[in-house]
């Protein structure tokens, strides 16, 4: 990511991918510093560590290629919250936020929400201490535009896509220019590429929102790098502000 007249890459900056773990084998990850813990409840509801993150799945290691793809330097911190089906919880979603940014990442990928209102405080929480503690929490929006959280909540960074978004740009629905009135939950979100891809065509089953997260989230580990020790809040002013502004012809209004 260009900033300024110089190049980053995300180098010393630690992305957490809360997720279904990361395939250390895949070639997409091989040369990048990969660390982690996978997250279970017991029947108490406490949260129980083990340093297994094997990705079963394919979905958390796509998440990561993605990252690496906008921050290949950036250090990738594998919290497995999923299963093979790729089920979870709020609560496991919680956790993981509480452990990534405890560990001192300070850029948490969250490529998933959940729609239940219930459990919006307790991410809330989570996500208040995170950016308290100077990490950058990104969400990935409701594909139809429903309530979805963490995205929907104010201390996260809530991610949409479009289908006909270019990879190399990003868009921002500022609240002035675009009220939640008329809007709704597309009001103070970013909006990018959903798709990943290899030499410009379309690779694996996943895409989305989810997929466009992981795209930003790179770029905020390159703007970490850029303006090191800065606040997550001036992070995601200024990622605002290097924004384009969205315009009817692509689709947007």
């Amino acid at each position: 990511m260009r900033y300024r007249g110089k190049e980053y890459t995300g180098k010393g900056v630690a992305v957490a991918i809360i997720d279904s773990g990361i395939d250390r084998n895949d070639p997409r990850v091989q040369g990048c510093t990969v660390e982690g813990w996978s997250i279970t409840l017991n029947a108490t509801g406490h949260a129980i560590l083990s340093p297994d993150y094997h990705d079963q799945n394919g979905h958390g290691t796509d998440i990561a290629a993605a990252v690496l793809r906008m921050a290949p330097e950036a250090t990738i911190v594998a919290v497995k919250i999923m299963d093979d089906r790729l089920r979870t919880s709020a609560d496991l979603m919680a956790a993981g936020i509480e452990t990534a940014y405890r560990h001192g990442s300070q850029i948490i990928n969250l490529s998933l929400g959940t729609p239940n209102m219930g459990k919006a405080l307790l991410l809330r929480d989570c996500c208040a201490m995170a950016v308290e503690s100077g990490t950058v929490v990104l969400a990935a929006a409701h594909p139809k535009g429903e309530r979805a959280y963490p995205a929907d909540l104010p201390e996260t960074v809530g991610v949409a896509s479009h289908p006909d978004c270019p990879l190399e740009k990003f868009y921002y629905f500022s609240p002035h220019r675009f009220p939640a009135k008329e809007w709704g939950n597309f009001t103070d979100k970013f909006l990018t590429h959903g798709r990943q891809e290899v030499e410009g065509r379309p690779q694996g089953p996943f895409k989305g929102t989810g997929m466009a997260t992981a795209y930003l989230s790179g770029r905020f580990a390159c703007m970490a790098q850029a303006l090191p020790g800065r606040p997550a809040e001036e992070l995601s002013k200024i990622v605002g502000q290097l924004a384009l502004t969205p315009v009817p012809e692509i689709g947007y209004a």
